[in-house]
């Protein structure tokens, strides 16, 4: 009898990154294309997940004042069909200021954004994949602060 084979598991790493405005936690949302995000990219080879998150949040958005109150845990997505699986740590800056760096194969700065958001404008503009990561994102910031 032959069993199916699941595909390997292609990992890409990313970092949430939180700050507090007056009220609340703000996340950082990538926008490339029509897709939005939390910064993030593929892990080549035996790097270091955390360290591949944290060079390419650095590169993407120029954030370099990461704080992991949290610790190091992650939150993964389920696999897609083709084994691929985003996992996401969970950090904390103190700045606000982004500078995004363009996308390959971006033309024109509409090709692009990013946004600080709330929790529940995250619900309405990330995919629906991400809700996984959202809510354990939710549940670890001060035990489900206030929305």
């Amino acid at each position: 009898m032959l069993s199916a084979s699941l595909p390997p598991k292609t990992l890409s790493a990313g970092i949430v990154v939180v700050r507090r405005d007056d009220a609340r936690y703000r996340l950082l949302c990538l926008r490339a294309f029509d897709s939005w995000d939390f910064p993030g990219a593929p892990v080549l080879g035996e790097s270091d997940p955390l360290a591949t998150a944290v060079a390419e949040l650095q590169d993407a958005t120029g954030i370099d004042d990461l704080d992991f109150h949290w610790g190091e845990d992650y939150r993964e997505t389920v696999p897609y069909a083709d084994g691929r699986v985003s996992r996401y740590y969970l950090a904390q800056t103190r700045s606000a200021d982004v500078a995004l760096r363009r996308p390959p194969g971006a033309d024109s700065t509409g090709d692009h954004e990013y946004r600080w958001v709330t929790f529940d404008e995250a619900e309405d503009l990330l995919p629906p994949r991400l809700a996984l990561v959202l809510d354990w994102v939710i549940g670890r910031l001060a035990g489900g602060h206030a929305r």
